[in-house]
């Protein structure tokens, strides 16, 4: 017996997830979607994952990539997070200022940490696809607080923390 997805949803936003944005070289452009299901599986050897829903329009789009992008969001990014977050919105059109990186890989500007990752594995988990990268490469950005999603909404998380798991 397993509980309601609207139970389980209402739960879970008190758990602060932090707010990435996934990029790709799709068939007709560039693909993203912001994310907070990313994730450190391994540091030896480098792998995450992440997982998007069966209805994204963004997993049509990048479900046969071989690399992605995935960017570490910073407080002052919450626009950027929204941005790609909407259905139907020209995600890289101006404002979104962006470059190509490594594969082709579309990279967003002025985020706290890239990395770019080559796909591993992707599993049909529940109603979402499931992806494990490995992690081919990693670029620190600037100083800058966090970005998370908690209680439905973004918020800042400053790094004034004190303690360290």
């Amino acid at each position: 017996m397993t509980v309601e997805a609207t139970a389980l949803r209402s739960v879970l936003r008190a758990h602060a997830s932090g707010v990435t944005v996934l990029t790709a070289r799709g068939p007709a452009g560039p693909a993203g979607v912001t994310i907070t299901s990313f994730t450190s599986l391994s540091a030896s050897p480098a792998l995450v994952s992440f997982a998007l829903a069966e209805t994204s329009s963004t997993w049509e789009l990048v479900q046969d990539a071989r690399w992605f992008g995935v960017q570490l969001l910073g407080a002052h990014q919450a626009d950027l997070a929204e941005r790609f977050a909407t259905r139907g919105a020209d995600r890289f059109a101006p404002p979104t200022a962006w470059h190509h990186g490594p594969h082709g890989v579309p990279l967003l500007d002025d985020c706290l940490g890239w990395l770019v990752c080559a796909a591993r594995e992707r599993i049909r988990v529940g109603d979402h696809h499931l992806v494990v990268a490995a992690v081919e490469q990693v670029r620190e950005g600037g100083p800058g607080d966090s970005l998370v999603h908690l209680h439905g909404r973004l918020r800042p998380v400053t790094s004034t923390t004190v303690s360290r798991i």
